[in-house]
């Protein structure tokens, strides 16, 4: 099996985003969009699971992990170039795409705006609108003026995670809080600006990928009606829910890898 560290490529308007790769590179690619305040770290727990059916191509973010962080605000538009830039660089012409919280909006931009890029989509814990621009607008200008990322790293850990997991100091929930800690506010809050500006409730209903829903029972970020609301609005859309708060995929490995391996494997 194929396993690099991280490379790099440099975006159209100058940004250097940090991808790798893990898997043979026989396999189908399956693309891995993460959330905010996470890197492409965010799917270790997967990985070996994963490459045994797909070659891995994931990536941070723009303002995350070892990617430049421009300042802000980000445009959905420009997450979903990233994506598109990154596949060219690398010769990619379509792929299977798994996006979890704004990974998710980044996939939805991409089924909705390069359909012909895109195979099978997994939409997981996100949805196609997420409030207000005030309360965004708030969020952000309350991060940019703390002293630093504490505060906002608790508040991303309690919404990503149920509490007998913070309670227990458990080892997974401690890297995820280093990963937000060493997230520079910048690129939260740039990212924070593209939920903000997002609203994919009546494009969505132009994709016509085969795709999967995934939502968290307990989830109270992007929680299960929002799930729904995508399913509903994506023509043959299949819907999931699991017993699980925002990062399903750490929560609830074992369901979430079956539902995503099984239908990205199906056939016709």
């Amino acid at each position: 099996m194929e396993t690099q560290t991280s490379s790099f490529i440099t975006t159209g308007d100058g940004v250097r985003l940090a991808y790798r790769f893990d898997g043979a590179p026989e396999k189908p690619v399956l693309l891995l969009s993460n959330s905010i305040g996470t890197d492409l770290h965010m799917w270790d727990g997967q990985v070996p699971a994963l490459t045994e059916h797909f070659r891995l191509l994931r990536y941070d973010a723009r303002g995350h992990g070892a990617s430049g962080v421009p300042t802000g605000p980000y445009s959905l538009d420009r997450l979903g170039r990233d994506v598109l830039e990154l596949m060219d660089a690398l010769g990619l012409q379509r792929v299977h795409v798994l996006g979890l919280s704004l990974g998710g909006y980044v996939a939805q931009w991409l089924g909705i705006h390069a359909p012909e890029r895109v195979d099978r989509l997994v939409l997981a814990n996100t949805a196609a609108y997420l409030g207000a621009a005030p309360q965004w607008d708030r969020a952000i200008s309350e991060l940019l003026g703390a002293p630093d990322m504490r505060t906002t790293a608790e508040m991303f850990l309690r919404n990503w995670f149920p509490a007998h997991m913070l309670e227990a100091n458990d080892g997974v929930v401690e890297a995820f809080r280093r990963t937000l800690l060493a997230t520079r506010r910048e690129g939260v809050a740039g990212s924070w600006a593209a939920v903000r500006d997002g609203d994919l409730r009546r494009t969505v209903t132009l994709i016509r990928n085969p795709t999967l829903v995934i939502a968290g029972e307990h989830d109270t970020v992007t929680s299960a009606r929002h799930g729904e609301e995508i399913a509903s609005a994506i023509p043959g859309a299949q819907f999931r829910v699991l017993p699980a708060v925002h990062l399903s995929n750490v929560e609830r490995p074992a369901e979430f890898l079956d539902a995503v391996v099984t239908f990205l494997v199906q056939q016709g």
